[in-house]
């Protein structure tokens, strides 16, 4: 602010003394807005395995390049530039040591892009600025024409202005000072621009930041804080009024001043009218208001939290920025990563291996361009339905969508505002639900034991079969490949008979597990019904029907019952 306003400040004070208010809200929003997209390349054909797979290796092709360019980090200084200056530029460049296109964030300042009538970005200019020595060291083979007929005895501190322009035929770097003199210029070899520019919406088509019209207002605040402390200095320093009897004035600790009329002694003073202050808090308040920034960001809630309403109406406007800045940034990357996609195909057509994690696992995969990428170029970009909306917000809506069945848990899984590999996580979760049931079966069948051991049977048998399976699994085994191994029936001796209806010793009956107990109804080593009071087992409920039960005010309607009966007798 000190540069823009140089003549603003007094001497000796070239920043400001008050909070910098303008950077507070531009980081924090900046930092509300960063985080990526989830990207997937949907497949054509959902029912198609070779379609989900191709779609799939997309993605993780995909994802590399925004891993490739480090975006995850980048993008909290590009969301911080995108706010303050309304525009944000991703220039995708060819790196040849990568074998891989890679995506940059320019600096707005200095950068002047030109639209065409549909809001496509066809030319990009950017101004830089260097030394004249750093300019010779960086083009050693123009040294000649930067230094000019006076050499090096001219001021090799003094800045020299180099402007690179971009269009869809040749990217060119010249020197205007120099009679624009062009120090690099090359042919674009995809043929159409490699610029995709972000831009806040305006009414005039000019792009101008969020806190243009809010910068006077913080200089304001920034020249009262100045007069109130020049204010609070005179009162300190001001005049010492004395009685006419006081003959020596002695100053410092335990000073003594001998007088008949001591209430005479004391500083002149200075008044300060009342609506000073008033003053402030309107600048305070019209400061909150121009940038979009509510009091209640900053913990200053002045409305009630009992039901929370006054809250979210304070808050209202903070997450329509979010919202709003996260769908144009949707826009802009669903570009980038089609540019991304040709120019991978058409620049770097070899084969090559990448790395990453999905959904926390470890992968590595070897793809070629022109077969795996074969001139589909489209992606799904979604910050998801919860655009806008805090992580508890989110959490609610998403839960009470799933229990009311007004969305699938695929399209949940496909808007959460982070990258997840549907078709494994799917994958995963049902091998999960299953390895579940087959522990719940197990503790089912151990519920035959007492009651085995009740009635005089031995339980041996199902006690070795589950010691078996907890010694197998404390050895790493898959559950599923224990279960297989305890529990494979037992095959009869070579060329002994067994009628279908009679049952052998030791071998399992028709929907009993091998070497249990029998499960008609009726027999020993059986769960008994629930009339017979012995072991209920209920299903826990979900959270999202925990959720889905709140009030308007936020109260939740949950409950839980459990029923436990003995049989007495």
């Amino acid at each position: 602010i000190a540069q823009v306003y140089p003549n603003f400040f007094p001497d000796g004070i070239d920043q400001n003394v008050v909070a910098n208010f303008i950077d507070i809200v531009a980081r924090d929003l900046a930092e509300m807005i960063a985080p990526l997209p989830a990207i997937n390349c949907s497949a054509v054909n959902q029912t198609s395995d070779r379609a989900r797979q191709f779609a799939d290796k997309r993605t993780r092709i995909e994802a590399n390049y925004f891993r490739h360019s480090e975006l995850e980090v980048t993008m909290y200084s590009g969301a911080d530039m995108y706010v303050t200056y309304g525009f944000l530029p991703f220039i995708i460049e060819l790196d040849e040591e990568a074998k891989v296109p890679r995506i940059r964030l320019e600096n707005p300042v200095g950068a002047y892009p030109e639209f065409d009538r549909y809001g496509r970005c066809v030319a990009f200019a950017k101004r830089y600025s260097m030394t004249l020595g750093e300019m010779v060291s960086q083009f050693p083979e123009h040294e000649n024409a930067l230094l000019g007929p006076l050499g090096y005895q001219q001021d090799m501190n003094g800045m020299l202005e180099m402007i690179r322009y971009y269009d869809k035929d040749q990217s060119v770097l010249y020197v205007p000072s120099r009679t624009n003199y062009v120090l690099s210029q090359a042919r674009n070899p995809m043929g159409k621009m490699m610029v995709v520019v972000a831009r806040r919406p305006s009414v005039d088509g000019e792009l101008r930041g969020q806190f243009d019209d809010v910068l006077g207002i913080q200089l304001l605040r920034n020249r009262f804080a100045l007069l109130a402390m020049e204010a609070a200095e005179k009162s300190v320093q001001s005049p010492i009024v004395l009685p006419n009897d006081v003959q020596e004035l002695q100053l410092g600790g335990d000073a003594v001043i001998r007088t008949a009329n001591p209430n005479g002694v004391k500083h002149v003073e200075l008044t300060l009218p009342q609506g000073v202050f008033n003053e402030q808090n309107i600048l305070d308040q019209e400061l909150r208001t121009g940038a979009r920034y509510p009091e209640a960001r900053s913990g200053n809630m002045k409305a009630s939290i009992v039901t929370g309403a006054g809250v979210e109406a304070l808050m209202g406007s903070f997450d329509s920025q979010i919202k709003a800045a996260q769908t144009i940034f949707t826009t802009a990357l669903r570009d980038v990563i089609s540019l991304c996609f040709e120019a991978d195909e058409k620049m770097f057509d070899e084969e090559k291996t990448i790395r990453g994690v999905d959904a926390g696992s470890p992968y590595a995969i070897t793809y070629r361009p022109g077969k795996d990428i074969k001139g589909d170029y489209s992606a799904d970009v979604r910050y998801g339905m919860l655009a806008g909306l805090n992580p508890a917000q989110g959490l609610i809506f998403m839960l009470q969508a799933l229990g009311g069945k007004l969305i699938s848990k695929d399209l949940a899984m496909r808007e959460l505002p982070f990258n997840v590999n549907v078709t494994l996580e799917q994958e995963k979760i049902e091998t999960e639900d299953l390895r579940t049931s087959l522990m719940g079966a197990i503790q089912a069948y151990t519920q035959a034991i007492p009651q085995m051991a009740a009635q005089g049977q031995d339980p041996v048998s199902i006690i070795q079969k589950i010691s078996n399976v907890i010694q197998q699994r404390q050895k790493g085994k898959a559950l599923e490949d224990i279960m297989l191994e305890v529990f494979a029936p037992e095959n009869p001796p070579a060329g002994a008979q067994q009628s279908p209806v009679e049952q052998q010793p030791g071998q399992a009956a028709p929907g009993q597990l091998a070497g249990g107990p029998s499960q008609q109804p009726g027999q020993p080593g059986q769960e008994a019904p629930p009339e017979q009071g012995v072991g209920i087992v209920t299903q826990r409920p979900e959270l999202e029907s925990l959720l889905s039960s709140l009030n308007v005010s936020g109260k939740g309607n949950a409950s839980v019952r459990t029923i436990n009966r003995r049989v007495v007798g």
